[in-house]
């Protein structure tokens, strides 16, 4: 199979759109490193060769912004807190102090991606055909999905921003008063429109770009509506999109059953399979990456090993590290161990005893935050290098993950939740959704009034391919007699119980990924309630450091923007 690397593509074509993509549309007259470059009207996109290039284009620009969606979604959040080492530019994010000036601040690469995204878009000949097929659907559709995608980013960076679709070609065009401003509910309604006819059209295959598969490389359609449908209230549909993604024949995506646990009762020897989850990219549960170069003298590099690990250009002095609250969340969770008793040969359950001592305090309870961060001391002769070492196993070489398939369970469960079935959106981090599971566990009313949301071919998906996402780390949710909705006053109060232990399971599951913050922006907006996101921010001190300065703050969903 063919096979490419996106630094070689050196033609007068990508060059093309390399130099343009440094317009920034909206740049002050007063800023050094922004730059007019006017398009050329006429340059149309109407050969086959073009496609590749193009779309190459496009994902060197989205680069440019692959670490700081991580960062923004992350320091912002609960789950980490910056070490002293901490740069203050960093320090200015994670206290909600970044100014205009803040180097991570960079607005116009966002725009950079959507006018490169807009120029492909009016100027691809789409009814260009070889040998009966249109030429540049594949690449229309996936530069329409990261078009969508980097505009959501700029609503839940930025608030409300100015929208457009055209591509500017002159700087009378580039007028901010001339567009309107879309939040992120605006935005979603037009996305929501603009992607769901391409929701069955194919990608392109260009075999393995950079190393990895080039299918990695694109935003599943199906999967950006369910998120767009979520963050404006339409929980049926963004359930039914994201069901339909697990269940699209030829190219389905049951939970898999990777887990950490304890090998048996005795509780004294690990086993890990989670942490292949973020081995490759070739591997199923990451759906989308953005690519990077492996060296500086390439190109664009990933530079999150040097906050969230210990390296050389640190000196092993890491810059973030699991929160109080989060190291607090995982250790009060129940281990559930299943096994066979000696006398009656019945299956049992035990979990570790409270007084327990453990080699690590990190084995306590959950098991995922051991599994992909690590620290070890260190012997050192030097004062100017730590004697602390830190390693986070999610981080990718040379690449930054958008997208897993976990992150999508758990916002299908979100839907489910919201659309009105509580057991059903439960079922996903205590069983995992497969014929078997339901017909045991699920009550006939919920299976029922669910209907096509939680259908599953029972020749697919399975026991052995299926199982509640708790249970990657804490054991055997699905035999945890403690782990259920416990009874309550009305429907409400389920759904906003099982909403609560989701909140939970995002943190267990995707703590470091950079979806935290969103995730509990998205919460506390359909709650109504700011104080949810200020009180989970403040917190991540844990239980005995509430800050409570920054909770004031926070309480203003202004104070949750970047300012441009």
């Amino acid at each position: 199979m063919k096979s490419y690397h996106i630094k070689s593509f050196a033609t007068p074509l990508l060059a093309f759109f390399i130099l343009h993509s440094s317009f920034f549309v909206f740049s002050s007259c007063t800023e050094q490193e922004s730059s007019m470059v006017e398009f050329e009207e006429d340059n149309n996109l109407d050969t086959p060769n073009d496609t590749v290039y193009s779309l190459l284009g496009i994902i060197q620009k989205l680069q440019q912004v692959a670490d700081r969606t991580q960062l923004f979604g992350e320091l912002r959040g609960d789950l980490v807190t910056l070490t002293d080492h901490a740069s203050l530019e960093l320090q200015a994010l994670a206290n909600f102090t970044a100014g205009t000036s803040s180097p991570y601040n960079k607005i116009a690469d966002y725009y950079a991606v959507i006018q490169n995204c807009n120029y492909f878009l009016s100027h691809a000949d789409m009814q260009l055909m070889k040998r009966g097929v249109k030429v540049f659907e594949k690449e229309y559709a996936v530069i329409k999905a990261y078009r969508a995608w980097t505009y959501m980013q700029l609503a839940l960076n930025y608030g409300s921003v100015p929208f457009f679709t055209e591509p500017l070609l002159t700087e009378n065009d580039a007028n901010p008063a001339a567009f309107p401003k879309y939040d992120i509910r605006q935005m979603a309604d037009f996305f929501i429109q603009d992607l769901a006819p391409l929701v069955d059209t194919e990608f392109p295959s260009y075999g393995n770009m950079s190393g990895y598969p080039s299918r990695r490389f694109y935003i599943p359609v199906r999967v950006l509506l369910g998120d767009f449908c979520l963050w404006s209230g339409r929980y049926r549909e963004a359930a039914q999109y994201y069901h339909d993604y697990f269940t699209k024949t030829g190219n389905i995506h049951p939970t898999t059953t990777r887990s950490i646990g304890w090998e048996d009762q005795k509780f004294e020897r690990v086993l890990d399979a989670y942490r292949n989850s973020f081995a490759t990219p070739s591997d199923d549960e990451i759906l989308t990456i953005i690519p990077l170069e492996e060296e500086e003298f390439n190109g664009t590099v990933t530079h999150l090993d040097d906050v969230f690990e210990s390296t050389d250009d640190n000196k092993y002095y890491f810059q973030a590290t699991p929160s109080p609250a989060y190291k607090e969340l995982s250790r009060s969770q129940r281990f559930v161990v299943v096994y066979a008793d000696l006398v009656t040969l019945k299956a049992d359950t035990v979990s570790p005893p409270e007084d327990m001592v453990y080699s690590s305090e990190d084995f306590r309870g959950d098991l995922r935050l051991f599994s992909c961060w690590k620290t070890a001391s260190l012997t050192s002769n030097s004062s100017n290098i730590s004697s602390v070492y830190q390693q986070f196993d999610k981080l990718g070489f040379d690449y930054v993950i958008l997208y897993r398939l976990s992150h999508v369970y758990l916002r299908y469960a979100e839907a489910l939740n919201r659309a009105g079935f509580p057991e059903a959106a439960f079922f996903v981090l205590k069983y995992g959704l497969c014929n078997d599971h339901m017909d045991k566990y699920m009550s006939p009313a919920e299976r029922s009034a669910a209907g096509d949301l939680i259908t599953f071919s029972g020749y697919t998906f399975t026991t052995s391919n299926t199982q509640g996402i708790h249970s990657r780390g804490s054991g055997k949710a699905n035999a945890d007699k403690s782990y259920v909705i416990p009874e309550l006053a009305s429907k409400n109060d389920s759904i906003l119980w099982v909403e609560d232990k989701l909140v939970e399971e995002m943190a267990l599951e995707t703590a470091g990924e950079g979806l935290r913050f969103y995730d509990l922006m998205r919460i506390a907006l359909r709650r109504g309630d700011p104080s949810f996101l200020a009180k989970k921010v403040a917190s991540r001190g844990g239980t005995a450091n509430f800050d409570s300065d920054l909770y004031q703050t926070l309480c203003n969903p202004q104070k949750w923007y970047l300012p441009y």
